[in-house]
């Protein structure tokens, strides 16, 4: 994973009142597997940001790999 990648939550947060499927911007990589993500709404205002580790994320493709290469 890098930063400015796009990801969505594989796992519920409770803590954070994040649910499963929560699209979110890894804003930092963090030590030992965990990645520092921002939460946005529409507007961009930004609702919640926490680690999180990486096996509980998925990164988001907008275009075909075949089209990127």
């Amino acid at each position: 994973m890098k930063t400015l990648e796009v990801v969505a939550l594989t796992n519920d947060v409770p803590e954070k009142h994040l649910r499963r499927g929560q699209v979110g911007t890894i804003v930092e990589l963090l030590a030992h597997g965990m990645v520092e993500v921002e939460f946005s709404d529409l507007e961009g205002v930004p609702y919640a940001m926490c680690a999180i580790p990486e096996n509980s994320l998925m990164v988001l493709h907008h275009i075909p790999d075949a089209i990127a290469a």
